[in-house]
């Protein structure tokens, strides 16, 4: 049908919107036409993603350098005709491929359980009746009959409005609802002020209207969100751009090592079938093949503990960066704060200030004055003032019951807020309400900001006022209170971002709605002030200081207006003296040099819309910052979905958000971002674990044979030995070093910088330190040896299990920077300590059974030699624990 697409509904009329969609406001569409608007725009749903296939799960875990190399040594080993040793290398591949690719699949299924199986419906009139249907089946100029509690299913423009009243935080971020009208906007109204539209994905506190649907499916608001979502670039995980770059120095290293090897065994004459395979040996020494099962089940078991803590990851790598993130991108509304209006203090006619504890909807807190608790039941004026803010009030509080241990608010999130400071000063709404029934009213107006009910109780008639201070304090009676002192006082309120209600009331009066307010100028008896405000969580104070001591820091982006968010994120640690507050026509106006220059200054980001929050993700990129978003509204989607990690709330979070997200948190708690990020930083701490483990064995094997061929010595160590050395020994704890528990300082390091070497300085130090040690250790036995009379088959026994013991005490090395291998609790990790002995085990089954003797050319050594191999072996541990006593001295001084 002829109707302009990009038409500016807000700033047309609502009857030239009806018409230009060909509908009538009282009678709706005909079903034919529904049917052929259905044909022209389709079904009105989100497309979802489609599933990734188990095949392509499965496909991607091999998409590594590392596993490139493995494979291609499997190859090799095939062609020679050693096919043993290609199976061994492809097991371990396969294993890799299969725990990712059910970790991902359990992820994927957690998801899935999360997601709501209930259809939306909405009312609408067709061919003059009203009739309940999906929102899934609305057309383009569907009339909408909207009432308190309904939820919004397509974008509309409203023909009429009641007291209409629409919370809209999922979509712009405003915690308040939004009182709506027709009147035509100018062109320019930003999303968050266009308040004669309605937006799908919100829903309706207060009053009834009609609309006219103007968009729906991808053409909404939500949808030009999702699609901002689908096109938002996945950036690469650190572990995933440190991982590419190691593997790349491994290619070139592997194959010129290969190559060095080769030639040396050729000069010194040794068959080319025996240097080739000890050189492939060698190849696969130096590629640790450990190092993928071990980064994939690290990985795994960071994202169970992260699952027991509240929080769901849907891709592996995500566990990793999370723990390298450096700033956090969060929401204000529903994430910080608790997304339930809190009444925080109270003002009384004779001028004494009450603090109100507590926060939410739950009335578990005090009303306090300066000197003592105070409630209705004693204080005569208090009592007065809860009874005003219960009866002149149409939201209800639902207590908790056994499917939500929570107490919920049914209509303005504001005025529930009323009802819980009632029930923390002594008053029972239920009761009152019942004792002073209403028998009329004058609804909120946004002209007069202002509403009014009439209750009688007996003969006894009051009428109870609510509004903005700056109207009802001019129709109260000045001799019920102190004008100036009040004004000054709700001046005050609302500098500490509270929203400041007045209430007075008139006794034995009658109510005319089509009078007004007027009648009751200067008559109404001033009652009180209340202030309150969305309050921060109970958690995120610590949270946030958390961070700030990790080296994270936190950077509000909200929708609420700027003053709002600076006063939470100075009270929340987020924001220090000086800091910025940018609103989002500021941002549209700065640079984008000035914004990069200006962002360590700048701690709330206020007001913006989701492309906004895309240039402020990528601002902080471009500085190398590793950044997550936290959110639960559809704005938050794209954001989460550009950010390194994003982290959704997984049960106020909206679908699109979940599905945007890398990480869900079933508790919807920001304290567990917290949790999470440590569980990051020990994967990672782990991993590096187990890269030094790894790389000081094969740095140990390479130059004890180099050496052996320079110095014109037989091969120390077979080819089989070599594989038993990589696969075996290092198989049996290398998987149980990552299982490692935390050391207690997670939380108190700086974030790993983006481009930071997988092997830094300080573990590359220690990694020669146990290299040079065990070389010494490994080839001066041998050269020792080789001199006595002792047979050639138990030297190179004697020399391949001295390795495997200095593999075993590096063990211990590894397992902390700093802290002695003897303050350490052995058996905490109850899994290194099982495989340190099925390594023993086997080391002994390779050596003292026969069968093994004739596989691996080994023999048995004798008992004295064995102690004397574990006495040199130690060498090892007491030279790393050397360097760890010089450290934690060092550290002490500083």
């Amino acid at each position: 049908m002829p109707v302009n697409p990009s038409l500016n509904w807000h700033a047309t009329d609502a009857r030239t919107a009806a018409d230009a969609w060909q509908t009538d406001v009282r009678s709706g569409l005909s079903q034919a036409e529904v049917a052929a608007r259905r044909a022209q725009f389709g079904p009105n749903t989100l497309p979802e993603a489609p599933r990734k296939a188990l095949w392509r799960i499965f496909g991607s875990q091999f998409a590594s350098p590392l596993i490139y190399i493995l494979l291609v040594a499997a190859l090799i080993s095939f062609a020679m005709g050693h096919a043993s040793d290609a199976v061994v290398i492809l097991a371990v591949l396969l294993v890799n491929a299969v725990i990712g690719t059910v970790q991902e699949g359990r992820a994927e299924h957690s998801m899935a359980e999360l997601r709501s199986m209930s259809a939306l419906t909405v009312r609408t009139v067709r061919e003059g009746r009203e009739a309940v249907i999906e929102a899934s089946d609305l057309v383009p100029g569907d009339i909408l009959l909207l009432a308190a509690g309904d939820a919004v299913g397509a974008d509309a423009r409203l023909v009429e409005a009641t007291a209409l009243e629409a919370t809209e935080a999922a979509l712009t971020g405003e915690s308040l609802p939004v009182l709506k009208h027709t009147e035509v906007l100018p062109e320019e109204t930003t999303l968050g002020d266009r308040k004669n539209m309605i937006f799908s994905g919100t829903h309706f506190t207060a009053g009834r209207g009609r609309a006219v649907v103007i968009a729906t499916g991808l053409q909404t608001e939500v949808g030009k969100i999702a699609g901002l979502t689908a096109t938002a670039q996945e950036p690469k995980t650190p572990l995933e751009l440190r991982l590419q770059q190691f593997g790349q120095w491994l290619v070139v290293a592997a194959v010129l090592l290969f190559g060095v090897m080769l030639a040396f065994g050729l000069l010194r004459g040794i068959p080319f079938t025996q240097i080739f395979m000890v050189a492939v040996s060698e190849l696969v020494s130096m590629v640790p093949e450990g190092l993928p099962v071990a980064m994939t089940i690290a990985l795994a078991v960071g994202m169970q503990r992260m699952a027991r803590r509240g929080a769901i990851v849907r891709r592996l790598a995500a566990v990793e960066t999370l723990g390298a993130t450096s700033i956090i991108c969060s929401d204000k509304t529903g994430t910080l704060t608790k997304n339930e209006m809190t009444v925080t203090t109270l003002l009384l006619a004779d001028g004494r200030q009450i603090g109100v504890s507590g926060a939410g909807y739950s009335p578990s807190g005090k009303l306090r004055t300066a000197d003592a608790e105070v409630t209705a039941e004693e204080d005569e004026a208090l009592r007065a003032l809860l009874e005003a803010v219960v009866l002149c009030n149409d939201a209800q509080l639902v207590p908790p019951n056994a499917e939500d241990d929570r107490w919920r608010a049914l209509g303005d999130p504001t005025e529930a807020a009323l009802l819980t400071v009632a029930l923390k000063g002594c008053v029972e709404p239920q009761t009152l309400r019942h004792r002073w029934p209403r028998h009329g009213e004058i609804p909120f107006d946004a002209a007069t900001k202002m509403m009014a009910t009439l209750h009688h109780s007996g003969t006894d008639r009051r009428v109870f006022f609510k509004g903005a201070p700056e109207m009802l304090l001019d129709l109260c009676d000045p001799a019920t209170f102190d004008p100036a002192q009040v004004r000054k006082a709700a001046n005050d309120l609302a500098a500490q971002s509270l929203r400041v209600l007045a209430v007075g009331e008139v006794r034995n009066a009658v109510l005319d709605e089509s009078a007004g307010f007027e009648p009751f100028r200067g008559r109404i008896r001033f009652l009180g002030l209340l202030g309150q405000m969305d309050p921060p969580r109970d958690e995120v104070r610590g949270a946030v200081a958390e961070c700030l001591a990790a080296g994270i820091r936190p950077v509000m982006v909200t929708g609420d207006h700027k003053a709002t968010g600076l006063a939470i994120a100075s009270e929340l640690g987020i924001a220090k003296e000086g800091d910025l507050a940018l609103d989002g026509e500021e941002l549209e106006r700065m640079p984008e040099q000035d914004l990069r220059a200006s962002l360590d200054r700048i701690s709330v980001f206020a007001r913006v819309h989701p492309t906004q929050k895309l240039r402020i993700i990528s601002a902080f990129q471009s500085r190398r910052k590793v950044v997550a978003m936290t959110g639960d509204g559809v704005n938050d989607a794209p954001a989460l979905a550009a950010a390194d990690v994003g982290v959704a709330m997984g049960i106020t979070g909206t679908e699109v958000a979940k599905g945007a997200a890398k990480i869900v948190l079933t508790d919807d708690n920001f304290a567990t971002i917290v949790k999470a990020i440590a569980e990051g930083r020990l994967v990672y701490q782990n991993l590096k674990k187990v890269i030094l483990f790894l790389f000081a064995t094969s740095i140990d094997e390479i130059f004890l044979l180099l050496l052996a061929l320079l110095c014109g010595y037989p091969l120390p160590l077979a080819a089989v030995q070599i594989l038993w050395i990589n696969m075996v020994t290092e198989g049996t704890v290398t998987i149980n070093l990552v299982l490692e528990g935390p050391e207690g300082d997670e939380m108190r390091r700086k974030p790993t910088p983006v481009n930071e070497a997988l092997i830094t300085r300080p573990m590359l130090r220690r990694l020669v330190l146990m290299a040079t040690t065990a070389i010494i250790v490994t080839f001066g036995f041998f050269v020792w040896r080789q001199a006595s009379a002792a047979p050639f088959a138990l030297v190179q026994s004697e020399t391949f299990t001295l390795v495997v013991i200095c593999q075993w005490f590096n063990l211990l090395n590894c397992r902390s920077a700093l802290k002695s291998a003897f303050s350490l609790d052995v058996f905490k990790n109850r899994w290194l300590i099982g495989g340190l002995g099925l390594s023993i085990v086997l080391q002994f089954l390779v050596i003292y059974t026969e069968a093994m003797n004739r596989f691996f050319h080994t023999t048995p050594i004798p008992l004295k030699n064995m102690l004397l191999l574990g006495l040199a072996g130690s060498s090892v541990l007491w030279a790393e624990e050397a360097r760890k006593w010089m450290a934690r001295r060092a550290k002490t001084r500083e």
